[in-house]
C-alpha cells in the first residue's frame, strides 16, 4: 500500500486553496505519492496543524492578509522542528527574492499553473520524509 502524502495550503483566498487542489489532482505526478489536502485561513490554524504533525509539504500563500506567506514560511523554518518543505505562492516573479529570504523550498506565481505547480509539488514530496516511495 502506497502512502498518502499530507499537504497544508495556506491561503485566506478559497478560490487559491481550490487551485492548489485542482492543480495537484489526486497526485502531483505519477510516480508521486497520493494526496490529502489540510487547508488553513490562518497563522493560528497553520501554527495548530504543524505542531500536531503529520504534514509533508506546505504551500503557502505570499498574498495572504494580515500574515503573508512569505513571513509564515520564515517563522516556521525558525520555529517548527523538522520543518516540512515549502512551497511558496508568489504574486510575481519579481518576488523571488522575498521567497529566497522566506526560506521557501520552492516558488511558483499565481494564478496557479496547474504543470508549473505540479512538478515542483512533486519534487518536494520525493524529497521529503517520504521518499521511500
Amino acid at each position: 500500500m502506497q502512502p498518502i502524502a499530507t499537504v497544508l495550503i495556506y491561503s485566506d483566498n478559497a478560490e487559491t486553496r481550490t487551485q492548489v487542489r485542482l492543480a495537484t489532482g489526486r497526485r502531483p505526478a505519477p510516480d508521486a505519492p497520493e494526496v490529502q489536502f489540510v487547508e488553513c485561513a490562518t497563522l493560528p490554524a497553520v501554527l495548530k496543524e504543524l505542531e500536531r504533525g503529520g504534514i509533508d509539504v506546505c504551500v503557502l500563500d505570499g498574498e495572504t492578509a494580515p500574515a503573508g506567506g512569505m513571513g509564515v514560511c520564515r517563522q516556521i523554518k525558525d520555529e517548527i522542528f523538522r520543518c516540512p518543505p515549502v512551497l511558496l505562492l508568489m504574486g510575481r516573479p519579481q518576488d523571488a527574492w522575498l521567497a529566497t529570504w522566506s526560506r521557501a523550498d520552492a516558488a511558483v506565481t499565481l494564478p496557479v499553473d496547474p504543470v508549473e505547480f505540479a512538478t515542483s509539488l512533486a519534487g518536494l514530496l520525493k524529497n521529503s520524509s517520504l521518499s521511500g516511495v
